[in-house]
């Protein structure tokens, strides 16, 4: 599983437990094999449909979900994908009336938990807040977010997108449009997309490009811009985020790139007529409506194939996988 194809191996994956025990922290983790390895787990888990939820290959493990930021999609993603694989969930979210707002810290707070669970999903508002827990756990902790650092499952499912999308990753055009600066997605997909012969493109107001720390780690042809007209014609996957309110302290600095870019169907009309459109979630505008129904948005798709994503990092974290 050296090199990827456009065909996912459509036989069980080999069971090595690469990953039994082990925390999943950050995209830098993962080579190209460790990737197959998961995706060909997770097209393992898509195919088998509803089948994998009689099997029940995580009966009796529990997973806590522990989020201290509000969130719809990653917390019911995690929660959905541990109880198909027949688990059971503490759903702990937007922590604050439990004892965190009496001052607990978060080593505490994962110590305790870990007596419960058997994995953490742990998103938390503060950069590196999932590498402390990982110190302090003997349970193996999933970074779900932490701040404006990383978000690796969502980079695994977003490749892993792409790939089911365009049946392969090399030789693509990949642009990255929005807030670039405070999204820990696009920071995470980059990384994870430069294991690949691709072309990354940046689109951004000036105040929210792409952190100059991360475009040197990025060893793949790159080029910023502010105009997505720049570089529409030659995309393959256009990676669309929302300019993030809430990482703003001044609203007027919000007020000023808010509506910086909306994707319209007119947007759509110059595009490749095989451009895959995506999207992390929640969107505020910057896709219109009025293109959910074009082929190329896969953003719903998205959503789904994450959901395989995380039952495949689940079982394999467990050592079922």
């Amino acid at each position: 599983m050296n090199h990827f194809t456009h065909h996912i191996s459509q036989q069980p994956a080999v069971r090595d437990h690469r990953f039994a025990g082990h925390h999943i922290l950050s995209v830098s983790q993962f080579d190209r094999d460790a990737l197959a390895y998961v995706f060909t787990v997770a097209e393992e888990y898509r195919q088998a449909g509803r089948e994998i939820s009689v099997q029940r290959p995580l009966l009796g493990y529990i997973l806590a979900n522990l989020f201290y930021e509000p969130s719809t999609r990653t917390s019911s993603s995690f929660l959905a994908a541990m109880e198909r694989l027949g688990g059971s969930v503490i759903p702990i979210n937007e922590v604050r009336y439990s004892s965190v707002s009496k001052g607990e810290s978060l080593p505490d707070t994962i110590r305790t938990l870990e007596a419960y669970a058997d994995v953490i999903v742990l998103r938390h508002y503060e950069k590196g807040s999932a590498a402390l827990a990982a110190q302090y756990a003997r349970k193996p902790v999933i970074n779900a977010g932490d701040g404006a650092g990383e978000h690796p499952t969502q980079a695994l499912l977003d490749l892993f997108t792409i790939l089911q999308e365009r049946g392969q990753i090399d030789g693509l055009t990949i642009t990255m449009l929005g807030d670039l600066k405070y999204g820990r997605t696009v920071h995470s997909l980059a990384q994870l997309a430069a294991l690949f012969d691709v072309k990354i493109n940046y689109v951004a107001p000036e105040t929210l490009r792409m952190p100059g720390e991360l475009i040197p780690q990025i060893r793949v042809p790159q080029s910023e811009h502010t105009d997505l007209e720049a570089v529409l014609a030659e995309t393959d996957v256009l990676y669309v985020t929302r300019i993030q309110k809430e990482r703003f302290t001044d609203e007027a600095a919000y007020a000023s790139v808010k509506d910086s870019y909306v994707i319209t169907p007119e947007t759509l009309s110059r595009a490749k007529a095989d451009m895959v459109l995506m999207h992390p979630f929640p969107r505020v505008g910057e896709i219109s409506i009025e293109v959910d129904t074009d082929p190329r948005a896969a953003y719903f798709r998205q959503i789904e194939y994450g959901m395989y994503v995380r039952m495949a990092l689940l079982a394999m974290v467990l050592g079922q996988a």
